[in-house]
C-alpha cells in the first residue's frame, strides 16, 4: 500500500560512528553490494547516530478518500483483502478489524441511535454478528480513484462485502492519531492498554492471530483475571500481512504486581509469535523488549554477523547498549 513504511522513504544520509561519519549515497535504486540504508535503519543506534537523512518526497495528491465496507465473518473478510492484495488493486491503505475490534469500535464511536439503525441496516444485507469492518482508501486524481474504488467494490462485493461510503472511513481519518491518547482515559477508568505485532505469510495469517490472542486471554488466567484482545491487518501485502494486537488488562494494587502481569503477557504473546513463523516486529521494532527473541528469528550465524558489525562501529559497546542486540557475554 501506499503508506506506512519508513524504508521506502528513506533515500540515504550519514551516519555518525567512532570511526568517523560514514555517507549512504542516495540511488532511486542499487545492486551494489547490501543496502546500507536498511543496514542503518535496522540498527537502532547500535552503529551510531543519524546526522543526516534524505527522503523521498512526493506531491499531495488531487483526491483522498477513505472508505468502509463490513464483510459478513473474519473468514470472508480475510480471503477479500488477500484477493485485494493479490489483484495489485492500487489502494493507498488498507486496515481490516476482526470481530471484536468491529464491536469495540462500533461501541466506542458515540452516536448509539445511528449505530443501532446501522446494526439493523447491516443485519438485512447479511453482515450481522461476527461482521468484520474493513477500511481502505484510494489517493491519486480523481478519475484513478473512481477506476481503484469501482475495482475494490467489484472484489468485496463477491466477498458478501456491504459498502457503507465514506462516513466511517472519514471517521477513521479524522481520529487515527487519537487512539494513542485513549490509554490515558482507560487508566483514568482502571485499565491498562499495550498493543504487539508482528507478519507472517497469508497461510498462516489467521493461525498465527488466533494464537497471539490466545495466548493474551489466558495470560493472567492464574490470578483470575480477564484480558480484552482484539485485532486488526494494517499492512497487506501479495505474499502476507501484518498482525496489529491491542490488549486491555488490569492493573494490580502495587506497581510490581502490574509489571509483572505486563511481563507475563509480553512474554506469552512474543513466544507464541517467533514459536509460530511471525517475526518478532513488523513495524514497531526490535529494541531491548524484543531482543531476546531475535535469536528464534534470526539464527545464531545472523546475530554473529550483526554482533561483528556492532563492535566494529562501536567497540567499547557504548551506543544503544542492550538495544536491538543481548549484552555481549564477557
Amino acid at each position: 500500500m501506499r503508506y506506512g513504511r519508513i524504508e521506502q522513504l528513506f533515500a540515504g544520509g550519514t551516519l555518525e560512528t567512532f570511526a568517523g561519519p560514514m555517507p549512504i549515497a542516495t540511488f532511486p535504486a542499487s545492486a551494489a553490494g547490501p543496502d546500507l540504508r536498511e543496514v542503518v535503519l535496522g540498527s537502532e543506534g547500535r552503529f551510531g547516530i543519524i546526522s543526516e537523512v534524505k527522503v523521498r518526497v512526493s506531491r499531495l495528491p488531487d483526491d483522498e478518500r477513505f472508505y468502509g465496507v463490513f464483510l459478513p465473518d473474519w473468514q470472508q473478510a480475510l480471503q477479500a483483502v488477500r484477493a485485494l492484495a493479490q489483484a495489485r488493486v492500487p489502494l493507498s491503505m488498507l486496515r481490516l478489524s476482526n470481530a471484536l475490534e468491529t464491536e469495540t469500535q462500533l461501541a466506542l464511536a458515540g452516536h448509539p441511535t445511528q449505530i443501532a439503525w446501522l446494526e439493523k441496516y447491516l443485519a438485512l444485507r447479511g453482515a450481522g454478528a461476527g461482521k468484520c469492518l474493513l477500511t481502505f482508501g484510494v489517493t491519486g486524481n480523481r478519475r484513478q480513484n473512481a477506476l481503484s474504488l469501482r475495482q475494490a467494490r467489484q472484489h468485496l462485493k463477491a466477498f458478501g462485502g456491504v459498502f457503507t461510503g465514506t462516513l466511517l472511513g472519514k471517521k477513521w481519518a479524522q481520529n487515527r492519531f487519537r487512539f494513542p491518547y485513549l490509554r490515558e482515559s482507560l487508566w483514568n477508568a482502571g485499565y491498562l492498554v499495550d498493543t504487539l505485532e508482528t507478519a507472517t505469510d497469508w497461510s498462516n495469517v489467521d493461525r498465527l492471530l488466533q494464537r497471539i490472542e490466545q495466548s493474551l486471554r489466558d495470560g493472567l488466567a492464574a490470578e483470575g483475571e480477564q484480558v480484552h484482545v482484539f485485532t486488526h491487518l494494517s499492512h497487506v501485502y501479495g505474499e502476507g500481512s501484518s498482525i496489529y494486537t491491542t490488549y486491555v488488562f488490569r492493573p494490580d494494587a502495587q506497581y510490581p504486581a502490574t509489571l509483572a502481569r505486563w511481563q507475563a503477557l509480553k512474554h506469552a504473546a512474543s513466544q507464541t509469535i517467533v514459536n509460530h513463523r511471525g517475526t518478532i516486529s513488523h513495524q514497531h521494532g526490535v529494541g531491548k523488549d524484543h531482543a531476546p527473541y531475535l535469536l528464534r528469528e534470526k539464527g545464531p550465524l545472523a546475530i554473529d554477523a550483526l554482533q561483528a558489525l556492532s563492535r566494529h562501529f562501536d567497540p567499547a559497546g557504548r551506543l544503544n547498549p542492550g538495544t536491538l542486540l543481548e549484552p555481549r557475554e564477557p
